[in-house]
């Protein structure tokens, strides 16, 4: 036995059957000479583990250990040291700190894995489930009833533990490109040029900052753009297209109110507050905030202590980012976050189209090709999501409308020669694409997966800059199984 003073011995999982599992072990704070002890092996050898290649810092073994709760810890240089950004447990008596280490059996998840039917879950287009119940397995279709991967309530607990440890432990500054740009539109520019702006640069939104008062004051978005386009097509609106042309976001703002307001559940505007960070703040704060107030990205904004100097936009933080942090970091050790292993369809993730006979499920927003763009955005706006899969007669997915494709119609003024509700959504769908490179097409227009897909994957799939969900359909046929968003997957995580 070589166990240090105080060292807790804890009991290994037994495993079963005598299985084995090779698990990534890393320590990636430098060192001359660096061992791994633990109790899968009862702290009774020392195993070296060797620098990375092209990364001298990071030290790495790989050891087969059975299934079940572990204890580890690190002799770097003759110290005994814990990761203090992985999940860890203390004895008060001894104050000796280990990490812990939940070692997952594939087979336990992944049984049943291609067998059975659509699978299909009514939830909004958000992801907004809020029936807890489901947590452990919701899938209860024909051949699939008892062969659904699960997974407890003690591992689901335990993965969504370390995700908000290396949240907590993580800040915006770590959000920050190396280089980029950060685009701001000043509240006395012209709507009209604005959303020129918008879609000349590619993006969807753009903080709103206030000159004479020194400050970031809001957010332009595609969907301001949505609410003046349905505003300019009201017949009984005072807004003329000529007055646009004139009109500051300021302007738009005082007289029409419509920016920086959102749309309640029954259809009604109002006023929400600027939403931001500081480069201090969490990766979890931030996350959280962006759930919360039901927003798609935070500026995050560096303030001086004494407020004499003009804030500084540092960076437009989004899901997307966070969640590529998130999977970088977890890249060599996803084995040991136990909900990743699971597929989709075994657990409460997504936006699914409800069965024949669950009449009394939210319905799911789809429209066909032939359907008006008003009919579109008139859906966008009520049902309150973010995109609508559009499907031929057969539900097999055709295309996605999303909010942002609305800045299209900025190029050349189209929003001026069109009639919302003579425009189909296969035209509106084709002005778009004559804006977009044949690759952004292609990586981002219509992600799809399979319901079959690991949440590693589709995790991995959404932290891709531009994708910010992915359509579920059947393979083979396409048919529209469901959707799963950025916004679905942090809930899920966060809990």
């Amino acid at each position: 036995m070589y166990n240090p003073p105080g060292m807790v011995t804890a009991r290994d999982g037994g495993g079963v059957g005598g299985v084995l599992i090779p698990m990534q072990f890393v320590w990636p704070y430098g060192g001359a000479n660096v061992c791994l002890g633990g109790s899968f092996n009862g702290w009774t050898q020392l195993l070296r583990m060797s620098p990375v290649e092209g990364c001298p810092a990071v030290f790495q073994i790989i050891w087969s250990i059975a299934p079940g709760y572990h204890q580890y810890k690190f002799l770097v240089d003759g110290e005994w040291k814990h990761d203090e950004h992985q999940p860890y447990v203390s004895t008060a008596e001894f104050g000796i700190v280990n990490t812990v280490l939940l070692a997952v059996e594939p087979n336990n998840y992944m049984d049943g894995l291609n067998s059975g039917n659509s699978t299909r879950t009514s939830m909004d287009e958000d992801g907004q489930d809020n029936n807890a119940s489901r947590l452990m397995g919701r899938v209860s279709d024909g051949a699939l009833t008892g062969a659904t991967p699960r997974i407890t309530e003690t591992d689901l607990q335990f993965s969504r533990h370390r995700v908000s440890v290396f949240l907590s432990t993580h800040t915006a500054y770590e959000l920050l490109p190396e280089s980029g740009k950060v685009v701001a539109l000043d509240v006395d520019l012209p709507v009209k040029q604005a959303f020129h702006i918008l879609h000349e640069q590619g993006i969807y939104m753009a903080p709103l900052c206030d000159s004479k008062k020194g400050q970031f004051v809001g957010v332009l978005s595609a969907f301001d753009f949505i609410l003046i386009l349905r505003e300019l097509g009201n017949h009984g609106s005072n807004l003329t297209e000529e007055e646009l042309e004139t009109h500051t976001i300021a302007a738009w703002k005082e007289g029409k109110a419509y920016l920086n307001r959102q749309i309640d559940g029954h259809g009604r505007a109002f006023s929400k507050p600027l939403v931001h960070a500081g480069p201090y703040d969490s990766m979890k704060d931030i996350a959280l905030k962006i759930l919360q107030h039901n927003v798609a990205t935070i500026p995050i904004i560096h303030s001086s202590a004494d407020g004499d100097t003009y804030p500084q936009l540092l960076h437009v933080a989004s899901l997307s980012g966070i969640l590529k942090c998130i999977c970088r970091y977890f890249r060599h050790c996803s084995s040991s976050l136990p909900v990743l292993q699971l597929p989709i369809c075994g657990i409460p993730v997504g936006t699914w189209v409800p069965k024949i006979g669950e009449s009394d499920q939210r319905p799911f927003a789809m429209l066909r090709s032939s359907a008006s763009l008003g009919a579109a955005l008139n859906l966008l706006v009520q049902a309150q999501v973010s995109s609508i899969p559009i499907v031929d007669e057969n539900d097999s997915l055709l295309d996605i409308y999303c909010r942002s494709d609305i800045t299209a119609l900025a190029k050349d003024k189209a929003y001026a020669h069109i009639n919302l509700n003579e425009m189909t959504i296969q035209q509106a769908l084709q002005l778009g694409q004559d804006s977009f490179s044949p690759y952004e097409q292609r990586s981002q227009r219509c992600q799809m997966c399979l319901r079959t897909d690991s949440l590693h994957r589709v995790m991995e799939r959404l932290s891709n800059p531009g994708v910010r969900r992915l359509v579920v359909v059947e393979a083979g046929s396409k048919r529209l199984e469901g959707i799963v968003s950025l916004r679905d997957v942090f809930r899920f995580l966060l809990g």
